[in-house]
């Protein structure tokens, strides 16, 4: 079973009523998939998938509607993760499930894909919400990308490494905001990668310190950390090739707004110690 746990909580009421509603609608699917006391499964299918685009369409109309009520720099990247998740569920074809070895398989593809899903946006998107100013006041920075004390946690390495993935963005941003023409795209993919490389260094230290002071958010951390490497993976390069200098900008917003919200609201919570 999937468990709605706190780390999975935003803070929004409303939303994350939703969200546990649709870790239930999960949960009914699991709970399908690992029976094996019915012979035919396609009428209980056919009503797991109208709930499920029903009250998804719901929770996603709420929830933009709150964004766009208090101007959320996300809502954009919001809006491109819903209608992901309404292609994959209409792209599921309902056409050969009539045996019960096609009905589990259907169901086993759904599981999968509502459990990373659901896990994935929660912790790397929702999660922002309401928590970052809206763009235009943080545009109007001196330098967004600047690490500054707020940002440590006390931690030596932990802190050293904070900084240098903000240096990372910060260059990538500044290397957007200064290119005319697709010469110097190539510099900011190779800093994209870097990125990544660096990130996932990062990700496996602080979760080693983690361990080693027993610190019972590990899990949770683990999670968040999974959905922030999956959203650098999702980089799309037909998207940069579409329109480079406005998706790479996009993304690096995205990038540096998640670990200022991920340091100030999750990392600051470990326990300083031996340091």
């Amino acid at each position: 079973m999937f468990e709605f746990t706190d780390d999975c909580r935003i803070g929004i009421e409303p939303v994350d009523s939703e969200h546990q509603y649709l870790f239930e609608l999960l949960n009914k699917a699991y709970i399908l998939v690992t029976e094996d006391e019915q012979d035919d499964y396609y009428h209980d299918i056919k009503e797991i998938f109208a709930e499920l685009d029903q009250y998804a369409e719901k929770h996603f109309a709420h929830e933009e509607e709150y964004m766009e009520k208090i101007r959320d720099p996300e809502l954009i990247l919001q809006r491109s993760q819903h209608n992901f998740f309404r292609e994959k569920i209409m792209l599921m074809d309902f056409a050969n499930i009539n045996e019960k070895p096609d009905q589990r398989q259907m169901l086993s593809e759904l599981v999968s894909f509502l459990a990373k899903w659901l896990y994935h946006h929660i912790l790397s998107s929702d999660i922002l919400i309401g928590k970052l100013p809206p763009l235009e006041e943080w545009m109007l920075k001196e330098n967004p990308c600047e690490f500054t004390e707020e940002y440590r946690i006390g931690v030596d390495l932990i802190d050293r490494e904070h900084e240098e993935l903000f240096r990372i963005v910060g260059k990538a941003s500044q290397l957007v905001k200064s290119c005319d023409d697709t010469s110097g795209y190539d510099q900011i993919m190779e800093l994209l990668n870097k990125l990544k490389s660096y990130t996932a260094e990062h990700f496996r230290d602080e979760e080693e310190y983690m361990e080693s002071i027993g610190y019972e958010g590990l899990a949770a951390q683990k999670r968040a950390h999974e959905a922030f490497i999956d959203r650098l993976d999702s980089i799309d390069p037909d998207e940069i090739d579409r329109r480079p200098q406005e998706y790479l900008q996009e993304l690096l917003e995205f990038l540096l707004g998640w670990l200022i919200n991920h340091i100030l609201y999750t990392d600051k919570k470990i326990p300083v110690t031996g340091t």
